[in-house]
């Protein structure tokens, strides 16, 4: 018999699946209660507001960024590395695509978490420019310091408001798919052309062409 899960993990895994089909804005805490057949009281018994249910959400989102976002250890990067980087990126943006997608109302009402979440991009910066310089000190680019650091945060910028840009060319938001969150990744890929180096040319192109979705399938699909 599988072990029964906890109810406050349950209203944690339940408000993951409504916030990221129906926008966290459209859901309050009594839908959370009504879709899980639990009464209210039961919610807030394990969560005050939904508040505090988004900051758990944010908090494993933030921890699982943290596992996979650094430059790897006692080794030369290798773009295999970077492979696995992308894919990385793309299963937690999709995993929990609410937060990318309502992220300023998200910041906006909650100080805390909007505190909190600037800790969190300084350091997602830091690790960024971290593993691109080992990307440059391992032969597969070549750029400078300041063409490193502006990389890192084009690609910051682009990976934090990919979703919302999705969400202003399609009349139901809701329905994004996987395919079209993969696009972004490709436009972080897309930034590194002009600083590939000819040895690492055929494998990082490979790699072009294995995160690539047109656009207009991006754009329009409903997932």
């Amino acid at each position: 018999m599988a072990p029964r899960i906890k109810t406050s993990e349950r209203i944690v895994q339940n408000s993951l699946e409504l916030f990221n089909q129906q926008g966290e804005r459209s859901i309050s805490t009594n839908h959370i209660a009504a879709h899980m057949e639990i009464s209210p009281g039961n919610l807030y018994y394990h969560f005050p507001n939904k508040q505090a249910i988004i900051a758990v959400l944010f908090s494993e989102y933030e921890n699982l960024v943290d596992s996979f976002l650094r430059p790897p250890q006692g080794r030369a990067a290798t773009v295999e590395d970077k492979r696995f980087y992308l894919k990385e990126l793309l299963s937690a943006m999709w995993r929990y695509r609410f937060l990318h997608r309502d992220l300023e109302h998200l910041l906006d009402s909650d100080p805390e978490l909007a505190a909190r979440y600037r800790r969190f991009s300084q350091r997602c910066l830091i690790q960024g420019t971290h593993i691109y310089a080992g990307f440059v000190e391992a032969g597969i680019l070549c750029m400078d310091k300041v063409q490193i650091e502006s990389l890192t945060l084009n690609a910051w910028i682009i990976l934090t408001s990919w979703v919302r840009f999705l969400c202003t060319t399609r009349e139901n938001s809701n329905h994004l798919s996987e395919q079209a969150i993969k696009r972004g990744v490709y436009q972080v890929l897309v930034l590194e052309a002009g600083f590939v180096t000819g040895q690492a040319h055929d494998a990082v192109n490979a790699l072009f062409e294995e995160f690539y979705v047109p656009l207009a399938q991006a754009l329009e699909e409903v997932g």
